[in-house]
């Protein structure tokens, strides 16, 4: 487990606190699903239907369509890979906790690359994802990305309790 990245401990730069804590976030969500029972994985505990692999899915394609296809304006076929019917998360039978604990893993690799090839106040390439506005620095990209992991750190966290695997602080 990745320790929490406390604000006293000493970073080289603002790029290491991104991924400081986009690693904790990262690797607490997978720890988090790794506690709960196989049944539970499939299943949502709350009335908007998401389940613990669609979010082990989602957050994989949220850091992709932030990083690789917005900021970088790379070309990638399916940006939007967890979208499923209803505006839930995509959930295959080939995917499992294993498999998407790992891809998550491997983008967080690739997120690590992109943060490491830019300074924080490069702006984005114009495309698709800003939908007509103009493109953020990769320090703005980055806040977002925070943000989202933490909120769904938290949904997890409850997610998880409720089904008796490991609870969060």
């Amino acid at each position: 487990m990745t320790n929490f990245p406390e604000p006293t401990e000493p970073a080289a730069d603002r790029a290491e606190v991104f991924l400081r804590y986009l690693d904790f976030f990262r690797e607490t969500l997978i720890e988090r699903v790794a506690s709960m029972p196989e049944p539970a994985l499939n299943t949502s505990a709350l009335p908007s239907g998401w389940t613990p692999l669609g979010l082990l899915k989602h957050l994989r394609y949220v850091e992709l369509r932030w990083l690789e296809w917005g900021f970088e304006g790379r070309e990638i076929a399916n940006p939007w890979g967890d979208d499923g019917p209803n505006g839930t998360w995509l959930v295959t039978e080939s995917d499992t906790r294993e498999t998407l604990s790992d891809e998550l893993r491997q983008q967080g690799e690739a997120t690590r690359a992109v943060i490491l090839r830019h300074d924080l106040d490069t702006k984005g390439a114009p495309g698709e994802r800003w939908e007509g506005a103009e493109p953020p620095t990769l320090e703005r990209v980055l806040f977002h990305l925070v943000q989202e992991y933490a909120r769904h750190v938290g949904h997890i966290d409850i997610a998880a309790e409720l089904a008796g695997g490991k609870r969060g602080e």
